[in-house]
């Protein structure tokens, strides 16, 4: 990827060449995603993609486009600590402004999207590569844009309540897996907000968000036998389900921005209609999950 045209490009406002083919350019594009640069990653072929898709060059084309970015995020996928972690997270990345594109302006069916989606959660819960800073090569934060990318589809239209239900499921397993990596680059707030959009929409019972977040909630307090022997505590997965419960809590404590739903511009004006039963269940989490730190409730559920 040439860098100085693309700078061209960028200085221009990101108007689109007129001396390529928009398909070359995009393919040059969709091939700087996989750079270990960051400077070509991260300033110029992501946010290049990310503006013409918000500025409707891809409009006529958003289904083959996004049907294409999908086949990304295979790639490599299985690897653990190599290179081609940056071409499956910034395609999840690209991916989720491609539904943003979708949430606007309604340009796409609903059978496209949901296979968007299938492919996101089939990646996001076969990744095994969670570093977040990559020294030299900059950004993986693969569980971050993943969570970004099953936020925006948590927005669209076509998500009804069992897919919102199905996409809590993703992130709980994701939250809950077994990995070596300890989630240290505000990976808890991104997969937070996911749920918080999730819970904007008002479509899932208390019932059904209690039994979502009881795997999270186990796993949290786990707590370690004081004659065993750990080379860290607490373990990734534990820190990790902490670290999302005691971020989740205060962002349905303090309230979060988001994008609002097309013909729902008041979506996070909104109160969430379970925000009170999700304040108590969080809050007994997270007091399991620290028993030697939080008091009990005052006012424990019978």
């Amino acid at each position: 990827m040439e860098s100085t045209y693309w700078q061209d490009v960028m200085a221009a406002d990101y108007a689109v060449p007129g001396d390529r083919a928009l398909t070359d350019l995009t393919e040059e594009l969709v091939r700087g995603l996989a750079s270990t640069n960051p400077q070509v990653r991260d300033a110029l072929a992501y946010p290049t993609l990310a503006t013409w898709l918000e500025r409707g060059v891809y409009d006529d084309l958003l289904p083959g486009f996004g049907d294409g970015l999908c086949a990304g995020l295979a790639y490599g996928l299985g690897e653990d600590g190599t290179d081609t972690v940056f071409r499956r997270s910034f395609t999840a990345l690209t991916l989720a402004e491609v539904i943003h594109r979708d949430n606007a302006e309604f340009l796409v069916h609903d059978e496209v999207v949901m296979r968007w989606g299938d492919r996101l959660a089939t990646w996001l819960l076969r990744e095994r590569d969670l570093r977040g800073y990559v020294p030299d090569c900059g950004w993986a934060h693969a569980v971050a844009h993943g969570a970004d990318a099953i936020g925006a589809l948590a927005r669209s239209r076509h998500c009804d309540a069992g897919v919102l239900r199905a996409l809590l499921d993703v992130l709980a397993d994701r939250i809950v897996k077994d990995t070596q990596y300890r989630w240290v680059h505000e990976e808890h707030d991104r997969v937070a907000h996911a749920v918080m959009t999730i819970l904007h929409r008002n479509m899932l019972t208390s019932d059904e968000l209690e039994r979502w977040l009881k795997p999270v909630a186990a796993t949290a307090a786990q707590q370690p036998l004081m004659h065993e022997t750990l080379p860290e505590w607490p373990t990734p997965p534990v820190f990790n389900a902490r670290g999302v419960l005691h971020v989740l809590l205060s962002q349905l404590a303090i309230g979060v921005k988001g994008f609002p739903i097309p013909g729902d511009d008041e979506l996070f004006g909104r109160p969430i209609e379970a925000r009170a039963d999700m304040l108590l269940m969080l809050t007994e989490a997270v007091q399991s999950s620290q028993p030697y730190i939080y008091r009990p409730a005052a006012n424990p559920r019978s």
